[in-house]
């Protein structure tokens, strides 16, 4: 006699019994679910993977920064052509001023080339997307189908209902100090992203531009990249225009301090700033601000407390590593310059002090934090306001702490995001010509939009 029973379980498969003769049980299953394709998952998780590694907003950014070049090259060219028109002599003035005419005309030909290939790159990159896209939508529509349990739609109906639920906070609103620009709210961007004239070569340094510039020189960019064992520099590089910088044509050339490096007065770590025509750094093996005269090419230094951490003593950390040599911070707002660092008296909380213009330059009035300055990634200054970030991920950096000169209150709650487009920012200064963050990072020059209102 033979007994026969199929069972249905989870209406998955089918459970059959039989009963043979001499006691003997013999179960058969039957699975009526294809098996799950997992190396399919996994094929379609590479192509995802891959399609996010080609589009990146850096590629964005690039096409960007050489619009906004060209953007502020044409008008230049515009206005020195008509300037010819007007004043040529049809002597020695007007054979200079067709040469300058003529390296404008070059610079352009270049950022016009670059323009259009990355544009067609672009379009290229565009094409094959969609065609990706188009591909990952076709096998996770097939792949659903194998979710019978509809796992995937109640867990996403839970996350729309989550996010339903929660409260609408409503954002800190920073100091502003006494700002003719308003109150600081926000940094948008980045605006600008270059790896300019040395791609990769220079991981350590900074950038930006002159905030009390000679005349002649409003709409040059300068740059100084550590040279030397990541920590020491010579000179300074000179761009006379944005898109000279992005192009990498630097018309001016390097300023040298010296031609040894490192030595006496040349530049130590990455955190240097120009104004006046005069570059303003921390000195070599000393606890002291150095100002290098670009004109005259000489340096005056400025000795700072006894106690400042110096020689790598004092620097910016972030949670993973500390960047050296960054125990001295300058930087430039709408009043001037600034020198951020610590002190052993203050336990290595942050100092901040004014920096007054002359021959030589002298410390004006100091102000004590009492902000960590290893908790610190970066400083900048807007309006006589100080402030700092931390790093919150490789894709965020955080400003979340502000000092206010003019009132002495301090603030732990900034909470303005800046999308980082490499993992560390080794040097942050904000300029009030355009009220531009410039950040330097792994080598590439990055800028962002300051919003105030």
């Amino acid at each position: 006699m033979k007994l026969c029973v199929i069972i249905p379980l989870c209406a998955l498969f089918t459970l059959t019994q039989q009963v043979p003769p001499h006691d003997r049980c013999e179960c058969e299953l039957t699975i009526l679910e294809k098996a799950f394709p997992h190396h399919k998952l996994k094929t379609v998780e590479d192509n995802a993977s891959k399609c996010n590694n080609n589009i990146t907003p850096k590629k964005t950014l690039e096409l960007d920064s050489l619009m906004l070049g060209l953007e502020r090259r044409l008008p230049k060219l515009q206005e020195d052509v008509s300037v010819l028109e007007r004043e040529d002599d049809g002597d020695l003035y007007g054979a200079l001023s067709l040469l300058v005419i003529e390296n404008e005309l070059t610079e352009i030909k270049q950022l016009i080339h670059k323009l259009n290939m990355t544009t067609q790159g672009h379009q290229r990159l565009i094409t094959d997307a969609n065609e990706q896209l188009k591909d990952l939508i076709t096998e996770m529509t097939e792949l659903e189908k194998y979710d019978t349990m509809q796992v995937v739609k109640r867990k996403q109906a839970q996350e729309h209902l989550k996010k339903g639920l929660q409260p609408t906070s409503q954002p800190t609103q920073p100091p502003h100090g006494i700002c003719p620009h308003g109150r600081f709210l926000n940094i948008t961007g980045p605006r600008i992203y270059t790896a300019g004239e040395y791609p990769g070569s220079y991981p350590y340094g900074a950038w930006g531009r002159d905030p009390k510039p000679e005349v002649g020189k409003e709409n040059w960019y300068w740059l100084v990249m550590l040279t030397s064992s990541n920590k020491y520099a010579n000179y300074v590089r000179l761009y006379s225009s944005l898109s000279s910088l992005i192009v990498g044509v630097s018309g001016p050339g390097n300023v040298e301090i010296h031609s040894s490096n490192p030595t006496t007065n040349t530049i130590q770590g990455p955190n240097v700033v120009l104004y006046g025509g005069a570059l303003y750094y921390n000195c070599y093996n000393k606890y002291a601000v150095c100002r290098f005269n670009l004109t005259t090419k000489t340096v005056t230094t400025m000795q700072l407390p006894e106690g400042t951490r110096f020689n790598s003593k004092g620097n910016f950390c972030n949670l993973d590593e500390c960047y050296p040599f960054t125990d001295l911070d300058l930087a430039t707002d709408e009043s001037g310059v600034w020198v951020i660092y610590t002190t052993s008296q203050d336990f290595g909380n942050l100092v901040l002090s004014k920096v007054e213009e002359g021959e030589p330059h002298t410390l004006n009035k100091t102000w004590h934090t009492s902000v960590f300055k290893q908790g610190v990634s970066n400083t900048f200054m807007a309006c006589g306001v100080l402030y700092a970030t931390r790093h919150v991920s490789k894709e965020v950096e955080e400003i979340f702490y502000s000092f206010d000169t003019s009132t002495g209150v301090e603030k732990f709650n900034i909470g303005i995001f800046i999308k980082k487009m490499s993992p560390n920012i080794y040097s942050l200064n904000y300029s009030p010509v355009d009220q531009m963050l410039h950040a330097y990072c792994n080598s590439f020059m990055v800028s962002y939009k300051v919003l105030f209102g």
